[in-house]
C-alpha cells in the first residue's frame, strides 16, 4: 500500500501513470471523451453540449448496472457515490478482478462506506473512507489490478434509483508483488446463543487484513460490548494468535463509550463510532451502533489462511458475563496475493433489511 496513507513522503516523485476517471459524463474513462453528451430535455438544454448534460444514471429496479470495465494494468485510487434511494441496503457494490466471473468485493454499497444506515447523516472522517454532507460517500482504498477491473452496482429495490458516481484510477505498470483488494459482507441476525459472529473465514493465501466495519443492533437491555475479536491464522485451530480484550477496546474506545452517562460518537483517521441510534434510551434494547477499525498502521499479516470472529457479550446480575443474541453485520477488508472469490451467498433483499 502507498505510504501516502500515513504520510506525504514520496508525493513529489513523478511516476509513469496516466490519470483516468469514469463518471456518467465519461462512462468509459477514455482520453478526451468527457462531457460529450447531447440532450435537449434536461436542465442544460439552454446551454448545450459540453455543459452539465449527463451527471447521473438511473438504475431500473431489479437490474445490474456496469459502472466500469477497465483494461489494466492499473489501480483504482478513489471512488465517490451518492444516490436517490430512501431505504437502506437497496444497492449492492461488486468489484471483479482479472475477468473472474465471481466478485472479490460484494457488499451492500453503503456498508462498504461504513454507513449501513445512511438515511440520517453521520460524518465519517477517516483516512480511507469519508462520508460528507449530505450523502457523499468516498473511499481511497488502493486497488491494483494487472489485467482487468469490472465494477457493478445492483439495484435490489422495487423502485428505480438515480446514481451519481466517479471512479478515479491510474493506468500503468504496477509492482509485481501488488495484492488484490477484497471486501466481504456477513450478517448474524441474530447471533446464536453461545456462538460468535464470523467476520471472515476460509481465506487461503498470503495477505494482510486492513479493516473491519460493523453495524451492531442490540437486542437486549444493558451493556453489550464485552465480546472479544479473534484472528485465527496459519494453522490456528481452537485458540487464536490475536485476541482482543473487548468490543469497544477493538474500536479504540473504553469503558462503554460512556461519558457522563451518554454514549459519545467519534470519528478519527483509523477508528470510530460515528453513529449511535437511541430509539429506547441509553443501555436499552434496539440501540444501534456504526463502528469502524482500519488496520492501516497495524495491518494483520497472514501467510496461508485467516479467520476472524467476534463475540456478542454483555453483563447480567451478579457481575457475570452474559452471551447475547444481537443482530451483527460486518464488512471485512483485506489484501491477498490471489483473487479470492469463494464468498458465502449474499443475503437477499429481505434478509438485508434492518429490522
Amino acid at each position: 500500500m502507498s505510504n501516502f496513507f500515513t504520510n506525504l513522503g514520496g508525493m513529489s516523485r513523478l511516476e509513469d501513470f496516466r490519470s483516468r476517471s469514469i463518471s456518467a459524463e465519461n462512462k468509459t474513462g477514455e482520453k478526451g471523451k468527457g462531457a460529450m453528451a447531447v440532450s435537449d430535455t434536461n436542465a442544460s438544454r439552454e446551454l448545450g453540449r459540453g455543459w452539465k448534460v449527463s451527471p447521473c444514471v438511473t438504475i431500473p429496479a431489479g437490474t445490474v448496472y456496469e459502472l466500469a470495465s477497465i483494461e489494466g494494468p492499473g489501480k483504482l485510487t478513489h471512488i465517490w457515490f451518492t444516490d436517490s434511494c430512501r431505504l437502506n441496503r437497496k444497492l449492492v457494490l461488486r468489484i471483479y478482478w482479472e475477468n473472474n466471473e465471481k466478485p472479490s468485493v460484494e457488499v451492500p454499497l453503503h456498508d462498504f462506506f461504513a454507513s449501513a444506515d445512511y438515511q440520517t447523516f453521520s460524518q465519517v472522517n477517516s483516512l480511507p473512507v469519508c462520508v460528507n454532507p449530505k450523502r457523499g460517500f468516498n473511499c481511497y482504498w488502493e486497488m491494483p489490478f494487472f489485467k482487468h477491473c469490472r465494477i457493478t452496482v445492483e439495484n435490489i429495490h422495487f423502485e428505480d434509483i438515480v446514481l451519481f458516481y466517479q471512479v478515479d484510477y491510474l493506468l500503468g505498470e504496477i509492482p509485481a508483488d501488488s495484492a488484490y483488494f477484497h471486501a466481504q459482507y456477513r450478517r448474524s441476525n441474530p447471533v446464536k446463543y453461545m456462538d460468535v459472529h464470523t467476520v471472515l473465514d476460509n481465506v487461503k493465501g498470503k495477505g494482510k487484513y486492513v479493516g473491519t466495519y460493523m453495524f451492531w443492533s442490540v437486542n437486549s437491555n444493558g451493556w453489550w460490548g464485552e465480546g472479544e475479536i479473534k484472528f485465527y491464522m496459519d494453522g490456528d485451530t481452537e485458540f487464536p494468535t490475536i485476541c482482543g480484550t473487548g468490543t469497544e477496546d477493538y474500536f479504540g474506545g473504553a469503558y462503554d463509550f460512556d461519558v457522563n452517562g451518554q454514549y459519545v460518537e467519534f470519528s478519527t483517521p483509523f477508528l470510530g463510532m460515528p453513529k449511535v441510534m437511541r430509539p429506547d434510551g441509553l443501555y436499552k434494547a434496539n440501540t444501534r451502533f456504526s463502528l469502524y477499525r482500519w488496520h492501516i498502521c497495524d495491518p494483520i499479516y497472514f501467510e496461508n489462511e485467516l479467520k476472524v470472529t467476534i463475540q456478542a457479550l454483555g453483563w447480567k446480575p451478579g457481575n457475570r458475563y452474559r452471551p447475547l443474541q444481537d443482530d451483527i453485520s460486518s464488512v471485512a477488508y483485506w489484501y491477498q496475493d490471489s483473487v479470492f472469490t469463494d464468498f458465502p451467498e449474499l443475503p437477499d433483499a429481505d434478509e438485508l433489511e434492518m429490522n
